[in-house]
């Protein structure tokens, strides 16, 4: 059986970006709106707007006597009753990294919103540690947990009648799911993102989350010891935060910032920086800005800033777990957002910051030459964002970047637009006989461009690992078909890091290619082509391959 895999795409040459190349050294420009419409201060809010218009349901009537008793019951006095309420929403749990600090920035968020003279409510929301339940049946719970984060907060912020929202999300699905929720309200609402977590270092060496996934590679392959395996397990994970690469909280994070939806430096600012603290405290003076503006999120969710999303996400590799969260997000605000929509953006922006997975750098390391906000104000310089998109503090991204910092000179975690890693997105939608309805590949041009062999089949992720612990060499040259991990077929569309991990620790990276009709991790990397539609489960052409076919994968 002979199977292909082939891009259909039409590239595209924007228009609105220099025909020259700009210089190596890096240089300010007076970032501007694209168009040229002059900028006009903030209107002055309206003396009619009702600050209150959700809670004076129950706090206003005298037939909601009920309301008014519980309200007293939980400390309210009667002047309170007339403030606006706003939901502090946290994905607090104590058994990840990632969320396990998350009840203390939900205490500033608190103090911050009393302090503009609003009254805030804390409530919490579900969580899943990815990394926990990788590798594991547990994953099928995952991209559920996104829409469970969603359907709670609507729950509570509907059901109390709050005025507005802040979310405090950590982990990969918490972003997503607490933007879908707040698309559905539309209510004045932003999200202060918990941040990244530290590298860890031990005996000279810096390690990650993604260290600890791939050092089982190594293991199996002989080329550490269990102790050795041990150390880097150990050394890993430092503290509270995020995984610390360009993985799938920190892309998410990043797309929310450029779409608008959080505070600039919210992406950046690692999770145990005091920084992160006053960005909590400044919420609620933000959120009262939104109230007084009445500027909700379907003002803010736009097309436009969707694309902004997107070109973030192509410029800094993000994860491609951004393709099905945006177009969530985008539903969840009456937007459609199609997989071509994604290769267009792809065709159009080059891939320039040299993060992990692919690369060397942390999040921690962008922050320090002027994170999200420094990067945002480059693209914008050269025409990739759309600078009139409005943003969560009352102005329009091009407004906001005038006091973003320029990228430092010399600094080699984001390549300039002239020396890009690879001149398009490491995105690329791909069709042909093994996915009619498309596929989601992750290639950074480091791995080649094409891959060819012969089909190395499994039916479902054990069965792969218990494979490769048994003879990694065996892998060499084929392309590895993991299948029945879709979303009916897994069930939940778990992720594929344990596999891609074990791959790449062994030395096999450019040696194997990947397929399945699951997703992959923002930390997986090397040759690999997901989300192939149709699954397995419902018959899609995945099912029918055999051990030995040969496949081809061509991008």
């Amino acid at each position: 059986m002979q199977a292909t895999i082939l891009t259909l795409r039409t590239t595209v040459i924007p228009t609105n970006k220099p025909l020259t190349p700009p210089p190596n050294r890096r240089r300010c420009l007076l970032i501007t709106a694209q168009s040229q419409a002059a900028v006009t201060p903030d209107p002055p809010s309206p003396p009619t707007v009702k600050l209150n218009k959700y809670s004076s349901r129950v706090t206003e009537p005298k037939s909601q006597g009920g309301s008014q008793a519980m309200l007293y019951g939980v400390g309210l006095s009667e002047d309170d009753m007339s403030k606006p309420q706003v939901g502090i929403s946290s994905v607090w749990y104590e058994g990840n990294p990632c969320n396990m600090h998350l009840l203390k920035l939900s205490d500033k968020v608190k103090r911050g919103v009393e302090d503009a003279g609003m009254v805030g409510f804390r409530f919490n929301t579900v969580g899943v540690s990815d990394a926990i339940s990788m590798g594991t049946r547990g994953m099928s719970f995952s991209l559920q947990s996104r829409d469970l984060i969603a359907d709670s907060i609507e729950t509570v912020m509907g059901a109390q009648w709050y005025d507005g929202n802040i979310s405090i999300p950590g982990c990969d699905k918490n972003m997503p799911g607490t933007l879908i929720a707040m698309g559905r309200l539309n209510r004045p609402s932003l999200m202060v993102y918990g941040g990244t977590i530290k590298p860890g270092h031990f005996q000279g060496n810096t390690y990650d989350i993604v260290s600890a996934f791939q050092c089982y590679g190594e293991y199996v392959s002989g080329s550490i010891s269990d102790e050795q395996r041990m150390n880097v397990v150990r050394n890993s994970c430092p503290g509270a935060g995020a995984c610390g690469g360009m993985y799938t909280a920190n892309t998410m994070a990043s797309a929310i910032e450029a779409m608008g939806m959080s505070l600039p430096y919210s992406s950046s600012i690692p999770a145990e920086d005091p920084l992160k603290l006053d960005e909590c405290r400044l919420a609620g003076k933000y959120l009262l800005k939104l109230l007084k503006m009445d500027l909700k999120p379907r003002d803010i969710i736009t097309h436009k800033s969707l694309h902004n999303a997107m070109v973030i996400v192509m410029a800094l590799g993000g994860s491609t777990n951004a393709v099905l969260h945006l177009i969530a997000i985008a539903r969840s605000v009456g937007l459609e957002l199609t997989l071509d929509d994604f290769q267009k953006v792809s065709d159009e922006v080059p891939f320039l910051a040299d993060l992990k997975p692919s690369g060397k750098y942390v999040m921690e390391d962008m922050h320090k030459i002027g994170g999200t906000p420094a990067v945002i104000r480059y693209l914008l310089e050269f025409g990739y964002l759309d600078g009139d998109c409005m943003t969560v503090t009352g102005r329009t991204l091009a407004e906001n970047a005038k006091s973003y910092p320029c990228l430092p000179e010399g600094q080699d975690i984001l390549r300039a637009v002239s020396n890009p890693i690879k001149k398009t997105g490491h995105i690329q939608i791909l069709r042909g006989n093994l996915a009619p309805e498309g596929s989601v590949a992750k290639i950074t041009g480091k791995e080649g461009l094409y891959f060819s062999g012969p089909a190395l089949v499994f039916e479902g992720e054990e069965a792969m690992l218990a494979a490769i612990s048994e003879n990694p060499m065996s892998f060499k040259g084929k392309v590895v078909v993991i299948r029945g991990e879709g979303p009916k077929g897994g069930p939940g569309m778990p992720e594929m890091l344990t596999p891609t991990s074990a791959i790449m620790g062994a030395g096999l990276g450019k040696d194997v290619a990947l397929l399945t009709d699951g997703r992959f991790s923002g930390g997986s990397h090397g040759f690999v082509v997901g989300h192939v539609c149709p699954e397995a489960k419902e018959g899609g052409p995945i099912g029918l391959i055999q051990n030995g076919d040969a496949i081809s994968i061509d991008v």
